[in-house]
C-alpha cells in the first residue's frame, strides 16, 4: 500500500503523479500526506479517490500501514525540499520503499542511501535514463507500426491521462495498442518507458525510436505520452525531441479551456497556433495529422464545458471531448477509423 507525499501540492495539477494512483489504482493507496488538507479525503479535494484519508505527516500515515511512499508532486526543477526530506527519512526508518520521480536521484544522496541500506528498503528513482544510451537509426523511415503522439498547448493539460485513456479504450475495442510512458507518472503506471526529460539531448530521438521498434510491427498503434509544449519556453526542447523520436503519424491535442497564462505565467498560445506549429515542424519529415482534441474541463461548470467542447469542434473541424468527464465523444471513433 502506498502513501502519497505531496505537502502543499495536493490539487488537480501539482500532484499529478500521486493523482494518477488515486485515479487508476485507488485500491493501492492508503493515505495522502498534505498538512494543508489534513482531515479531508481525496474525494473532498479532487472529486475522486474515495475515502482515502489526508494526514499531516508520515507519523500519522503509519496508522494506515503503508509499505511504500510515493512522491506525488513534480515541482519545476524536480528537487525535494527539507519538508519532503524529513518525511522521506521517517518513511525509510519505518520500512517503506520510496518511489521517486524527481530529477534528484535519491540513491545518490549519501544520507538517504545509507539509511535505505540500514533499513533494507529500496529507493526507486524512476527518472534514471537508459544505460547504455541509444542513438537514432532513422528506423521511422521504414516503420510499419502507426504512432499517435499526445501533445498540448502547455504543461499539465492532461497529456498522460489522455494517452492512458485512449490506450485503455482502444484495448476494450479489441485493438492491439501499446502505451509508451515518457515521464515518471506514465512510467510508474505502465511499469516501463523513457524518462525523456532526463535523457541527454543527443539521445532523445534514439531512445523513443528504440522503444517503438521493440514493440514490433504487429501492433495496431503505439500511443505516446507527450511532455511539455512547443510554446512553453522551459520545456519546448523536450517536446521537440520527443516529437522527432516519435515521428507520429497522428496527434491528439490537449488543452485546458480558460487558461490564459501558461504554468510560468507567459501568455498561452491557442489550440490552432500550436497545431499549426506541430504540423509545420513535421512536414519536412513525413505527413502527420490531428485526429482530435481532449480538454481538461474540471474547473468549468458542466453546461459551459459542453458548450466549449461544441465550439472547439466547430472551430477546428475535429472531434473534441473531455474523456474523463464526458466519455469518448467521437474522438475514439476517429482514432479507431485510422486503424481499419
Amino acid at each position: 500500500m502506498f502513501t502519497i507525499l505531496c505537502p502543499g501540492a495536493f490539487d488537480y495539477l501539482l500532484n499529478k503523479t500521486g493523482n494518477m494512483f488515486l485515479r487508476y489504482r485507488p485500491e493501492d493507496v492508503c493515505s495522502v500526506i498534505d498538512p494543508e488538507n489534513a482531515g479531508q479525503t481525496a474525494q473532498d479535494v479532487l472529486g475522486y479517490g474515495g475515502e482515502i484519508p489526508i494526514v499531516s505527516t508520515f507519523l500519522e500515515a503509519r496508522d494506515y500501514i503503508p509499505n511504500a511512499l510515493v512522491i506525488g508532486s513534480a515541482p519545476p526543477g524536480g528537487f525535494i525540499n527539507e519538508e519532503y526530506r524529513k518525511e522521506i527519512i521517517s518513511a525509510i526508518k519505518y520500512g517503506c520503499d520510496i518511489y521517486n520521480g524527481m530529477h534528484q536521484f535519491l540513491n545518490d544522496d549519501p544520507e538517504l542511501s545509507a539509511l535505505a541500506r540500514k533499513n533494507s528498503i529500496t529507493i526507486k528513482d524512476f527518472r534514471c535514463p537508459p544505460n547504455p544510451p541509444h542513438f537514432s537509426k532513422g528506423s521511422w523511415k521504414k516503420r510499419k507500426v502507426k504512432v499517435l503522439l499526445i501533445v498540448g498547448t502547455d504543461c499539465d493539460t492532461g497529456k498522460m491521462t489522455t494517452a492512458w485513456e485512449i490506450t485503455e479504450r482502444l484495448k476494450k475495442r479489441g485493438k492491439n495498442v501499446r502505451f509508451l510512458g515518457t515521464g515518471q507518472t506514465g512510467i510508474m503506471l505502465s511499469g516501463s518507458g523513457v524518462p525523456i526529460d532526463a535523457v541527454v539531448a543527443d539521445f532523445m530521438v534514439g531512445e523513443i525510436e528504440y522503444v517503438i521498434d521493440s514493440f514490433g510491427d504487429e501492433v495496431d498503434l503505439v500511443i505516446i505520452e507527450g511532455q511539455g509544449s512547443l510554446t512553453n519556453m522551459y520545456y519546448a526542447g523536450v517536446t521537440l525531441g520527443l516529437m522527432h523520436g516519435a515521428m507520429p503519424d497522428y496527434m491528439v491535442m490537449t488543452d485546458e479551456p480558460g487558461r490564459d497564462l501558461d504554468v510560468f505565467d507567459d501568455p498561452i498560445a491557442s489550440i490552432g497556433e500550436v497545431m499549426d506549429l506541430h504540423l509545420s515542424l513535421m512536414k519536412h519529415f513525413k505527413s502527420s495529422k490531428f485526429l482530435g482534441i481532449n480538454l481538461l474541463t474540471l474547473k468549468m461548470p458542466e453546461n459551459l464545458a459542453i458548450e466549449k467542447i461544441k465550439k472547439i469542434e466547430e472551430q477546428y473541424n475535429l472531434p473534441a471531448t473531455d474523456l474523463i468527464r464526458f466519455g469518448d465523444g467521437e474522438l475514439i471513433n476517429s482514432i479507431e477509423k485510422e486503424l481499419s
